[in-house]
């Protein structure tokens, strides 16, 4: 194996069971590499603490951005009709005041919702790294089992020789490199 070498990604093990691939996530992250991906045929209790899924530290980033830009696009269209009714076209109507805010609310209300909506889903993709069109565990020969009855590891980067001993002192049954 060589470790940088151009093309290079990282290395992929198979397990033989998910207690093999649980032992195996821990050791390597204990070692220092974060950048691995567990790959299952079905959910493993504690894979996703393992590997660093959950420990994120934003917990509810997904959620105070989409309240932030929902705020923030509420208030823009509340003074653009304001501004609009008051300010640049004033015209009276019925007797009504100028500032007849209750008349702003549902427009207000669909543009803070619409950008809140908005604002979720894109930041779960980008969270979520999404799409993603090519990923280089798909040139493995054998990762088709990985919705059968494969469980495999990729590690990004590192020493690619340390970290094969280290996959395969925890039981792999192989590890290969990954390339780009």
């Amino acid at each position: 194996m060589k470790g940088a070498a151009s093309g290079h990604y990282g290395l992929i093990a198979r397990f033989d069971d998910s207690e093999a691939l649980l032992t195996a996530v821990y050791r390597v992250r204990e070692t220092g590499h974060r950048r691995l991906e567990a790959h299952t045929p079905f959910p493993v209790p504690g894979l996703a603490e393992a590997t660093g899924f959950s420990e994120d530290g934003g917990r509810f980033q997904v959620a105070r951005i989409a309240l932030l830009v929902g705020v923030i696009a509420a208030a823009i269209a509340f003074g653009l009709q304001w501004y609009t009714a008051v300010i640049d076209y004033p015209i009276v109507v019925g007797g009504k005041p100028l500032n007849s805010w209750p008349a702003f609310l549902p427009i207000t209300f669909k543009v803070g919702i619409f950008n809140s909506v908005m604002a979720a889903a894109i930041t779960m993709l980008v969270k979520n790294r999404l799409p993603h069109f090519y990923h280089p565990v798909f040139n493995e020969d054998d990762f088709a089992a990985a919705s059968a009855d494969g469980f495999f590891l990729s590690v990004r980067g590192g020493d690619t020789e340390k970290l094969a001993m280290l996959l395969w002192n925890c039981g792999a049954r192989y590890v290969r490199e990954l390339t780009l």
